[in-house]
């Protein structure tokens, strides 16, 4: 099974992703987490360009198909084969950031960036994707109290008031796969919420992922 946090920045996403990994090794289940963009040693090579301060020249194509690099390394490398192995896989980001940041943030051709993104996953799609949703402002304010402010901070408001806008068209085109929870609550009420919401879909998926 395959399991994805999204979000607009400073959402939690990557402050959630431990502890929901860790209560799914307490209930019983084989689960591997891993993050985008990264995940391999080719893919933080990547990532170490994509998020540096420094590379605020980088065009959106460049990024697009930097992005869609390390995310082929990861596919292939480290998420396809833990779930042919029956493991439970989450991931922090995934295609679905391309299509909020790039193709709602940037506005790129939609329809063109889906193509390259299928390419990239080999057409590999979550079975859930938890959308941690927050206003854009406050987001924000987390991640320059938080002090770990990369080149995609950077990006004027509108660009965020774009991506989660995407976010959420995302979200209600394939409802039977996003589940959304509101991040602007207590870490403890979100860290609940997801635990619910990744219960009842192992319960409709079936426990082949569990240990035995």
């Amino acid at each position: 099974m395959f399991i994805t946090l999204e979000g607009p920045e400073g959402s939690g996403k990557s402050s959630q992703l431990p502890f929901l990994h860790d209560f799914l090794i307490d209930s019983g289940y084989s689960v591997f987490s891993t993050r985008e963009p990264g995940g391999t040693l080719i893919g933080d090579q990547i990532r170490d360009v994509l998020l540096d301060n420094k590379n605020v020249d980088m065009h959106p194509r460049t990024e697009i198909l930097l992005f869609q690099a390390s995310r082929a390394q990861l596919v292939e490398q480290v998420i396809l084969p833990r779930i042919r192995k029956g493991e439970i896989v989450l991931c922090d980001r995934y295609a679905d950031s391309t299509i909020a940041y790039q193709g709602y943030g940037h506005q790129v051709d939609l329809e063109k960036l889906k193509v390259i993104v299928d390419f990239a996953t080999g057409g590999l799609k979550p079975d859930l994707t938890i959308l941690l949703d927050l206003e854009v402002e406050i987001g924000l304010r987390r991640r320059k109290k938080g002090g770990d402010v990369n080149r995609l901070d950077q990006f004027v408001i509108e660009f965020h008031q774009r991506v989660r806008q995407g976010y959420h068209q995302l979200a209600e085109s394939e409802p039977d796969r996003w589940v959304v929870i509101e991040a602007n609550q207590s870490f403890e009420n979100v860290r609940e919420e997801i635990r619910k919401v990744v219960l009842n879909k192992l319960k409709t998926h079936g426990k082949s992922s569990s240990k035995e």
